[in-house]
């Protein structure tokens, strides 16, 4: 069966799980993640795989083992596209906020940080990103990713693209709060037309930065 939008419930089921993240919410409340979140989410992803590839569904519980917010179970249902032998990834989630889509590298090894800085000091590749930026901005991209505080040696400050060269890590983002079209199949359409969107990033990443060769950060 095709995707055809989130329940309603989708976003009262996550807003009752912000203000109750305990295993006793979830167990009494599983049927309607089921139902509501996991369902209609692998729906979506099967309707977009023919044109984007698989998607890595990831589990509703968070690893608290190192960290210092205990929460058992993650507020939002994400899922991704690609990340491998250098690729820039596909990323989606809907919470209560809404519908929240991504691209980019996320996380990089050293090495892919000074590829990055590498190619966006270099005139040609370095103008060819910030024109894919400047044009996703347009668009309503939202451009972060990991930063040095100041910008490294041997460039300085004068540098025609110093913003960038601050970046160790590179990503697209755009956030849309639900309203009547997240209930209905246009869904599909919003997200498949952001992914094509990510491509130019994503082709100039995998061209120009490539696949880890030492670990990643975390």
């Amino acid at each position: 069966m095709g995707f055809d939008g989130f329940p309603d419930r989708m976003l009262s089921f996550y807003e009752g799980l912000r203000a109750d993240n305990t295993k006793a919410y979830w167990t009494d409340h599983k049927s309607v993640y089921d139902e509501c979140v996991a369902a209609p989410m692998r729906a979506l992803l099967d309707d977009l795989e023919p044109e984007f590839g698989e998607a890595k569904f990831f589990r509703p519980y968070r690893d608290v083992r190192f960290a210092k917010d205990k929460t058992p179970y993650k507020t939002q249902a994400a899922a991704l596209v690609g990340h491998g032998e250098g690729e820039g990834g596909l990323y989606l989630a809907v919470s209560a906020d809404g519908v929240f889509v991504g691209g980019g590298y996320y996380h990089t090894s050293t090495d892919q940080a000074q590829r990055l800085r590498g190619a966006v000091d270099d005139s040609r590749t370095g103008a060819e990103i910030a024109a894919i930026l400047a044009t996703l901005r347009k668009q309503g991209w939202e451009i972060g990713g990991d930063q040095l505080k100041r910008i490294p040696k041997p460039y300085d400050d004068a540098h025609p693209r110093a913003d960038l060269i601050r970046h160790k890590s590179l990503i697209a983002s755009k956030s849309e709060p639900p309203d009547e079209w997240l209930h209905t199949a246009k869904v599909k359409a919003r997200v498949a037309k952001g992914w094509r969107q990510l491509r130019g990033l994503n082709d100039w990443l995998k061209a120009n930065v490539g696949p880890a060769r030492e670990p990643r950060r975390r």
